[in-house]
């Protein structure tokens, strides 16, 4: 028998390497809240500038690039310090997103001049081609010496800039509400000097009111502003010699064309001598018509009367139609 010892060889049993996926999920089951939290703060830098600064900045650049045109302007019932507002006014915008604005105060002036009041807009979609009224509203002036400077600017004025001004809010879909300058510039067409203003008149002296003479005169409006201007009194001269007075009566100057009643009294002590004067075969004067008043349920409108005083009027009478019924 031997004497030298056996050795022998014995397997040892080896662990299988996990695989990547296994060493992944076991990675994310140890470390699920530090991945939760590089996450959330991952999310919190993306979004929050998203929300606070790139949504707020977008919906400024849409309401900028918006446009604003007015359809129609209906200023009735006016007092010294206040009128009646109705207005029609479409949005434009090309825009993808479609926010909802809310109802805001809007400060309107003419452009480049004071604030002459404040108009309260109704709540919209900023939408191509949404219509936003203004119903019915009592618009209070703030300064009618810069509504008295619109109203002038309106009539002198073959355009004019009506500038309007707030701070609505903006809201869209989930996202907060926010706020945003509303500042628009909008052309409006004005009412020209009244070029192509045209009168008629025929005596009239059997008439019990205190006047002599009634007539028509022929009022063109390009604009899209509907004026009540109550009790319209025009100073008549020619060449410098006053003849008298004419009336326009419950004058409301509607868009388009407008033919209105008149009654006037003419000094004919001064008429007639200048009719005689005229050389043979001349049947016309001229005449100069300056507005010197509205007056409206017995208060004379101030801003109405500036405008109508800073615009003289300059027509040719024709004598034989003024005589027709002498």
């Amino acid at each position: 028998m031997s004497d030298k010892a056996v050795v022998e060889e014995v397997a040892v049993a080896t662990t299988a390497k996990p695989s990547f996926w296994t060493r992944v999920k076991a990675h994310f089951r140890k470390w699920w809240w530090a991945h939760l939290i590089a996450l959330v703060v991952v999310v919190l830098v993306v979004a929050l500038p998203l929300v606070y600064v790139g949504y707020p900045n977008i919906a400024q650049g849409d309401i900028s690039d918006s446009t604003l045109s007015v359809e129609s302007m209906v200023i009735s019932d006016p007092s010294p310090d206040r009128f009646q507002l109705n207005q029609r006014q479409v949005i434009g915008t090309d825009s993808i997103f479609h926010p909802k604005i809310y109802e805001f105060d809007a400060e309107v002036s003419l452009a480049g001049s004071p604030v002459f009041a404040t108009v309260t807009v109704p709540s919209t979609r900023a939408d191509d081609g949404v219509v936003v009224d203004i119903n019915d509203q009592y618009v209070d002036l703030t300064d009618a010496d810069a509504f008295a400077g619109f109203s002038t600017a309106v009539m002198m004025n073959e355009e004019f800039e009506l500038n309007i001004y707030g701070r609505p809010g903006l809201k869209l879909g989930a996202l907060p509400k926010i706020h945003v300058n509303y500042n628009k510039t909008v052309t409006m067409k004005g009412l020209n000097r009244l070029q192509g203003f045209g009168i008629e008149v025929h005596l009239d002296p059997d008439r019990d009111d205190g006047n002599n003479a009634n007539g028509t005169v022929f009022i063109p409006n390009p604009s899209v502003l509907q004026l009540s201007m109550g009790n319209v009194t025009m100073d008549v001269s020619s060449n410098g010699t006053a003849l008298g007075q004419s009336f326009l009566n419950d004058l409301v100057l509607n868009p388009g064309n407008n033919t209105v009643p008149m009654v006037a009294f003419l000094n004919n002590t001064r008429l007639f001598p200048i009719l005689g004067a005229l050389p043979e075969g001349v049947t016309t004067i001229p005449l100069t018509i300056v507005g010197s008043s509205s007056v409206y349920n017995g208060e004379e409108i101030p801003y109405f009367t500036a405008a109508l005083a800073a615009n003289t009027l300059n027509v040719d009478l024709d004598i034989l139609e003024v005589l027709e019924s002498s």
